[in-house]
């Protein structure tokens, strides 16, 4: 069973640490899994006084041993470790360098006082071997090595409560009764001339040691007695860390798992003999350990298969419970860092625990946010398209926000439920009012389009409905033009207004808002009433010469007229420019508002009266202008309104009496020539004499009916040449023309009428007469007198509106001039 001890040299007689041999005996005999429940003995004494022999008795280990046949001599260099085979829990004992060697000399103590602070301070039990004569002995007993080991660990340790076991090697007839208080007393002198720190001033000796004694019979005289006593005393190490044994009121034990750091750095320090602080060696212990273990864990964590592909299944959306599967993969690290540091000091744990912790949670965190905004974005989404098909299904869109809102919010905070872990307690009220911003931005831009579509649905059915209407009206410019505009925009506001009421019903805006929006349709109607004005407004001279033109060329039954001379021109034109003259004031002002203006007054007192050009000329005399059209506005009318200014009315004026003069001038002119035509009879002088020069000649045709028979003959053929040829038309050009043309014709003509009296007188008509010669003489007639106006294109404008001038009356014109110039214009054609 010694192999299973597995003794190595943990220091050199150099005193260099073994690190790499301690790593392995750890290994080989499982320390590092042992926690704290592990135990440390370790064996000072002087040389070749059976140190070894003991512990190999003890402890069943193999460390060397003196062979006496060979002589007194230093059988262990260094100091050695081995594990104890067969006690639980698992004890690890160190053998000891001897003091008092004559291989180092009388003045090399060093290593014998730095071995035995080490074996104190790691150890929980230290075996003291001493020989029964020694004791009362100053020197052999060890006491100045005691004192300078007690003097050093005041100052750089905590206490830790050792066991201090002396054992009596070849004990004597003295009873152990009398020789343990010696022992006891000769410790509390050492214990007492140690000068201690400030801190330790007081401190008793049981508050660093426990102070034990056992008595052991020579080994070489008593070697049965001496195994039954060393079996009875290994009996103690059975346990011996637990509450009564040995080492049962330990303190600042190092868990297993740091004990080669712990020791490594305990001889460091001893062997440096710095003046440090080691009570606090377990905390650094504990703090380096600790960290090495939370490092290891927050590195598995980042590996962690789990954690990568919850990681991975955020990037692409939310995943459901992953709270309870991150809080699973923590919990997993968090808890083994627990178990494997549980044996450390607990403050160090504890604050290396909350560190790991932090740095985990720092670590997640990236991948918990993206969860969150995840959901967030999931929400909003979800948001939207519900809050669309409640819309859709014609619910109320403030009960549909309201409704959809209430939802939405509630599955985030169930998804941030869903998503939140047990080692923290994040606080997503940022994500959430984020989430309710968005919502709200959402809804104020449904809400605005939703708006914007209504309005401008009803301002189009505005559009519709009052274009037709007011183009209307703008084009008969009538007195009540403006008050049926304004009866037609009440009505259609009050009609739009109703129904977008209705229809904004469900948006449960505000009484401010509504009345806004209805003000804004109002506003929208005026505009397309203004709108329209002024485009009418821009075509005024247009719509006053259509006017005049209706009024002038058709009478009351609104048939065209025919000048027949019996008109009165000059009253028609009056009434004409009269009703073209309303239409410009009808067309001056935009009258939406029910206020009375003197626009109409002014123009008719002004243009139709006459009242500008008399009164111009009579201001021009006294050096004033009293003219009610010399101005850029209108009294009673604001600039807005004002669509023609009174400047731009009397310009109109003047440019639509200049254009419309023609159509007069064609009027007088075709009454004339109508007149003319019809006045075909001599005059009565003539007739007079005719009948008193003729007399003779008609009584005797009275008494010669054969005259009248054949006088009625010429008369048909007369009449027969005057329709055929077209005499009437073919003077019409002029007396030579006619002439020249009609001699050209004479013959053929009367050919041709001979021609077909002979077939007549046969019985074969002509497919030209057919027995109506009548009808051809009618249609011969009227097709040389078919157009009513001959004058109409060769009568120039200049030449006509030279002779027409406007006064208060209405036209003036001279007829004799007009008709020379028509007699010129007539022969020109015919002529050329």
């Amino acid at each position: 069973m010694a192999d299973d001890c597995c003794a190595t040299q943990l220091i050199d007689g150099n005193g260099d640490f073994n690190a790499a041999g301690l790593d392995d005996f750890m290994k080989k005999v499982k320390l590092v899994h042992c926690g704290l429940s592990y135990a440390v003995v370790a064996i000072m004494g002087p040389q070749s006084s059976g140190k070894s022999t003991l512990l190999n008795h003890l402890f069943h280990t193999n460390f060397r041993e003196m062979d006496a046949y060979r002589g007194r001599s230093q059988t262990t260099k260094g100091i050695w470790i081995a594990h104890c085979v067969g006690i639980e829990p698992c004890t690890i004992t160190m053998d000891l360098e001897g003091t008092d060697g004559r291989e180092r000399g009388e003045d090399d103590t060093t290593f014998e006082k730095q071995s035995a602070l080490f074996a104190l301070t790691i150890s929980d039990i230290v075996l003291i071997n001493m020989w029964c004569h020694d004791i009362g002995r100053e020197h052999a007993a060890n006491k100045p090595l005691l004192k300078t080991v007690f003097q050093v660990m005041m100052h750089l340790f905590s206490p830790r409560k050792t066991t201090l076991l002396f054992v009596i090697r070849d004990k004597t007839k003295t009873p152990l009764e009398h020789l343990e208080p010696v022992l006891r007393e000769d410790i509390q002198k050492i214990w007492d001339a140690v000068r201690k720190p400030k801190e330790h001033k007081n401190t008793p000796l049981s508050e660093f040691f426990n102070v034990d004694v056992v008595a052991l019979s020579s080994y070489e005289e008593k070697e049965e007695k001496f195994k039954e006593e060393v079996a009875q005393l290994r009996q103690r190490f059975f346990y011996s860390i637990s509450p009564g044994g040995l080492a049962g009121d330990r303190r600042g034990v190092v868990p297993a798992s740091g004990f080669s750091f712990s020791a490594q750095q305990i001889w460091k320090v001893i062997k440096e003999n710095k003046d440090l602080d080691l009570p606090a060696h377990k905390v650094m212990v504990s703090t380096v350990r600790c960290e090495e273990i939370a490092d290891e864990k927050f590195k598995q964590l980042t590996c962690d298969e789990g954690w990568l592909a919850l990681e991975d299944a955020v990037q692409t959306g939310s995943v459901p419970g992953f709270g309870k599967k991150l809080s699973s993969i923590l919990d997993t690290y968090l808890s083994a860092y627990d178990m494997e540091s549980t044996y450390y000091e607990e403050g160090v744990r504890n604050a290396k625990r909350q560190h790991l912790k932090s740095k985990v949670l720092d670590f997640v965190y990236p991948t918990y946010t993206a969860m969150i905004g995840n959901l967030r974005s999931e929400v909003f989404e979800n948001f939207k398209s519900s809050l669309e098909h409640s819309l859709n299904e014609g619910e109320g869109f403030a009960a549909s926000v309201r409704g959809c809102t209430h939802f939405c919010m509630h599955e985030f905070d169930r998804g941030c439920a869903d998503a939140a872990i047990q080692q923290a307690n994040w606080d997503d009220s940022k994500t959430r009012e984020k989430l309710k911003r968005d919502i709200d931005a959402h809804v104020l831009s449904v809400r605005s389009e939703k708006l914007s579509e209504l309005i401008r649905n009803y301002e189009k059915k505005l559009l519709v409905a009052l274009t037709e209407p007011i183009e209307s009206l703008f084009e008969t410019g009538g007195k009540e033009t403006w008050t049926s505009i304004r009866k037609i925009v009440r009505h259609e506001i009050e009609v739009a207004a109703s129904e977008l009421s209705s229809a904004i019903a469900g948006f449960e805006l505000d009484q401010e808002t509504t009345i806004t929006m209805m003000q804004n349709l109002r506003d929208y109607a005026r505009n397309v009433v203004e709108k329209k004005a002024r485009e009418e407004s821009e075509k005024v001279l247009i719509r006053m010469k259509d006017r005049f033109s209706t009024v002038f060329n058709h009478d009351t039954d609104a048939m065209p007229r025919v000048w027949t001379g019996k008109e009165d021109i000059r009253a028609i034109t009056k009434e004409a420019r009269f009703e073209a003259l309303k239409l410009l004031s009808v067309l001056a002002a935009v009258r939406l508002d029910d206020k009375r203006d003197k626009i109409e007054r002014i123009l008719f007192s002004s243009l139709m009266d006459g009242a500008v050009a008399f009164s111009s000329t009579k201001s021009r005399d006294i050096g004033t202008s009293t003219d009610p059209l010399a101005s850029r506005t209108w009294e009673e009318v604001s600039p807005k309104d004002t669509l023609i200014t009174p400047v731009q009315c009397k310009s109109l004026w003047r440019q639509f009496k200049s254009e419309t003069e023609y159509s007069v001038t064609q009027a007088i002119s075709a009454q004339e020539a109508h007149k003319r035509s019809n006045n075909w009879l001599p005059p009565p002088w003539a007739i007079v004499a005719l009948i008193v020069l003729g007399f003779n000649e008609f009584m005797l045709l009275l008494k010669n009916p054969l005259y009248l028979l054949v006088l009625f003959v010429v008369f048909f053929l007369s009449k027969a040449l005057w329709v055929n040829m077209e005499l009437a038309g073919e003077f019409r050009n002029g007396t030579l023309a006619g002439l020249l043309s009609i001699s050209s014709r004479f013959l053929p003509t009367v050919m041709n009428l001979l021609r077909r009296l002979a077939e007549e007188a046969q019985g074969h008509p002509t497919t030209q007469a057919s027995g109506q010669p009548g009808s051809a003489v009618s249609q011969g007639f009227r097709h040389q007198t078919r157009p009513s106006h001959p004058l109409s294109n060769s009568i120039p404008e200049s030449s006509v509106s030279s002779n027409i001038s406007s006064s208060e009356d209405g036209v003036e014109y001279s007829s004799p001039n007009l008709t020379r110039r028509r007699a010129t214009n007539i022969q020109e054609p015919e002529l050329s």
